[in-house]
């Protein structure tokens, strides 16, 4: 379907002044030639029949009687002042309906103009008062500058209401989060306070275990707010994206070792300009999120790749249970767990690939979900070279069979 060509606002505005002008002009010319045959008719229907005589032998070209012409300029000399002043209150009369009509359709027209703004005043009040839901709909008929202004109006009132929603639920998510915690540290130093439970070593190590995912949960909601802030990625400097894979893998060795995964590498040499703390959290938490969830696969392979437009791409394969069908709830909800009943028994906050999505947005770049084809997931971290364009890298993120 194509769009319908849109004039800009100065050409309209000029177009429909000139045609009412024209249009003005028009009317008055018209109204003041109808007036002047109808008087000139019934002018020279009252002429005595000598001036009569006269009067049609010149308008037919025969030269008229002499006491016929005296007769014919006596008469017309009589009604001069009274024709002057009649054609005078033609046009005067002529150009006031003129410029009424015109002034009608000029208020329909800048009427039909100004709906659109009358309607996206109406719901910038609707989006003042808090109805983010509000929409305004597109004319066929307007501006090329009004049209832009109401998608523009429609895309921050979708961004709006997206953030929103997304408000109110990290708000639900994060007390939720909180909630569990929370209560058994309550609850054990209640019971400890009362003399209900020993005040023994390991009841207060199983405690601090329960301090500890507080504290993961707090550093996670703060590193998302230094992404929102523009301030997560502080320090760039040209380091081998491979080596940093590499001794991450090393130290989280122990750790994907009782998960029972086998990790095969493929670190090819990735030179960028990027924060090597924020590299290692990213790739550390997609590890992590490996162990919890693709244990079951006991296979993870790392890869490490240059780009030709000179992005790098991590690359973290396994045969998990891989992703949901709905790829979009990963994105768009920052407490996602791969474990369909988000129990905590796995551990974990469930914003793991929130953070690695937003370390990879600071370096300009983006993080790619896929399902592998013969089973498992395929996460891909790709990260632009300082000063690349902020919408990312190439989109280039196959995974290896």
């Amino acid at each position: 379907m194509t769009m319908p060509r849109r004039l800009p606002l100065a050409t309209l505005t000029a177009t429909v002044i000139a045609t009412m002008l024209l249009l003005s002009v028009g009317l008055a010319y018209i109204g003041v030639t109808w007036y002047a045959t109808y008087l000139d008719e019934s002018i020279t229907g009252g002429l005595a029949p000598e001036a009569a005589a006269a009067y049609k032998a010149i308008n037919e070209g025969r030269a008229p009687d002499g006491q016929a012409v005296v007769a014919l300029v006596e008469h017309l000399n009589a009604l001069d002042e009274e024709t002057d002043l009649k054609i005078q209150l033609a046009a005067l009369v002529c150009g006031l309906v003129s410029a009424l009509v015109c002034a009608v359709i000029g208020i329909y027209l800048a009427r039909r103009i100004a709906r659109p703004l009358e309607d996206l005043t109406a719901a910038a009040d609707a989006l003042k008062s808090g109805d983010f839901s509000v929409r305004v709909a597109t004319s066929s008929s307007g501006t090329r500058e009004v049209s832009s202004l109401v998608d523009t109006f429609n895309a921050l009132a979708t961004g709006l209401d997206s953030m929103e929603k997304r408000l109110r639920f990290n708000n639900m998510a994060v007390a939720h989060e909180l909630r569990t915690p929370l209560t058994i540290l309550q609850g054990g130093l209640q019971g400890m306070v009362d003399g209900v439970f020993p005040l023994e070593r390991q009841s207060i190590s199983d405690l601090l275990l329960q301090v500890e995912g507080l504290g993961r949960i707090v550093e996670d909601l703060r590193t998302l707010s230094l992404a929102i802030g523009q301030k997560l990625v502080m320090q760039r400097q040209p380091l081998d994206v491979a080596e940093v894979v590499q001794a991450v893998i090393a130290v989280a060795g122990p750790m994907l070792d009782e998960a029972g995964l086998k990790v095969e590498t493929d670190l090819r040499p990735a030179r960028i300009s990027a924060d090597p703390s924020r590299v290692r959290q990213a790739v550390l938490a997609l590890l992590d999120n490996a162990r919890r969830y693709a244990g079951a696969g006991g296979w993870l392979r790392c890869e490490t790749e240059r780009l030709a437009d000179g992005g790098v791409v991590v690359r973290i394969l396994d045969r998990g249970p891989g992703f949901p069908e709905d790829m979009d709830a990963v994105a768009v909800n920052p407490f996602w767990r791969g474990d369909p009943s988000r129990s905590r028994a796995t551990g974990g906050t469930g914003l793991g690939l929130s953070v690695v999505e937003a370390i990879a947005a600071a370096h300009g770049g983006h993080l790619a979900l896929a399902n592998r084809p013969d089973g498992g997931a395929m996460v891909a971290i790709h990260l632009c070279p300082d000063g690349g364009p902020p919408t990312g890298c190439q989109q280039n993120s196959s995974p290896t069979p």
